[in-house]
């Protein structure tokens, strides 16, 4: 069975060095020193990995926090030197590795231009977006350019978590011990709940009424929405103002990663908020275990043709790969 997997990290060194260095001061403590040369692979390593863990494909994708949070001239440096290596990458390896392309989201023209090389000129995919840009949700008018770019050119962006804010987090997450207070705003809770917010945000700002054909996709078993799903007939057309509810866009214009929830009862609630059609594969690599998230996979009480969409179908509809 194939396998796609679309969650999958990269960082360079210079991204390390700098834009990146709590993500190295807190991941070392994490996983250690050996984690990041597994970050920074993208060659024959890697490849020997995705062969001992049984995947097939990875789409490659510059890991979190991206350039979101800098300023214009150097979030384009940054973007554009991790796709060209993300597209050395693919060119070396064109049958295990797939691209998003990294977008320099403070100049949203200069990030849609980005977004059209990556896909017309380097083959990539689709483009992936670590969450808000210093504060600035993506419901935002500022960024139609890059959504008009990707409806356009009929590729997803994947939408990846990221830190909330300072004010929040100084609000909900902080007055722990440092460590404490970084997981408890990142991976192990606010990460999540400010991605759902996030895509929330975007749904009830009309993003998809002006850009109907546009398909966004979302991490860890949906960051928690599944579970939310029925509530939000709350916030029904009557008081949004929405063309459609908020649950048609989420099981229409929205797909769905495992990305390290190798959790069954997630994944349930998911399969029955959405169906098997809004299910991908991810990995994670390298914060989480490719053989564990196969093994999630292939063990999974699903029928065998909704392991095969899931494991590749999907991602090969949505990503023309």
């Amino acid at each position: 069975m194939r396998t796609i997997a679309l969650e999958e990290h990269f960082a360079t060194s210079e991204f390390l060095a700098e834009p990146g260095r709590d993500l190295r001061e807190h991941s070392a403590m994490q996983f250690g020193e050996s984690f990041f040369s597994r970050l920074s692979d993208i060659g024959d390593e890697r490849v020997a990995a995705m062969d001992a863990a049984g995947i097939d494909v990875q789409v490659l994708s510059l890991s979190s926090p991206g350039v979101q949070n800098l300023a214009a001239a150097e979030a384009r440096a940054i973007a554009g030197h991790t796709n060209d290596a993300i597209a050395q990458a693919i060119r070396r390896h064109p049958t295990r590795f797939a691209g998003f392309a990294t977008l320099p989201t403070a100049e949203p023209n200069a990030a849609a231009a980005e977004l059209e090389r990556g896909v017309r000129e380097l083959a990539f995919v689709g483009a992936l977006i670590n969450g808000h840009s210093a504060g600035r949700y993506l419901d935002d008018p500022f960024f139609s350019p890059i959504f008009e770019r990707a409806q356009a050119l009929d590729v997803p962006i994947y939408l990846h978590p990221t830190m909330p804010p300072v004010p929040i987090r100084q609000t909900y997450y902080d007055g722990f011990a440092p460590q404490v207070s970084f997981m408890f705003a990142g991976a192990g809770w606010g990460w999540h709940i400010e991605t759902a917010t996030h895509v929330l945000r975007i749904i009830l700002g009309g993003v998809f009424d002006r850009y109907p054909r546009l398909q966004l996709v979302i991490g860890h078993l949906g960051e928690a929405l599944a579970f939310m799903l029925p509530r939000f007939e709350m916030l029904n057309p009557t008081v949004t103002g929405l063309q459609r509810p908020i649950a048609s866009y989420l099981r229409e214009n929205i797909s769905y990663t495992f990305s390290g929830f190798n959790f069954l009862p997630s994944f349930i609630t998911l399969l029955m908020q959405v169906g098997a059609d809004r299910i991908l594969f991810s990995t994670d690599w390298p914060y989480s275990a490719m053989d564990a998230a196969r093994s999630f996979l292939d063990t999974l009480p699903i029928a065998p043709a909704d392991r095969e969409r899931i494991a590749h179908g999907n991602a090969e509809r949505l990503l023309r790969l």
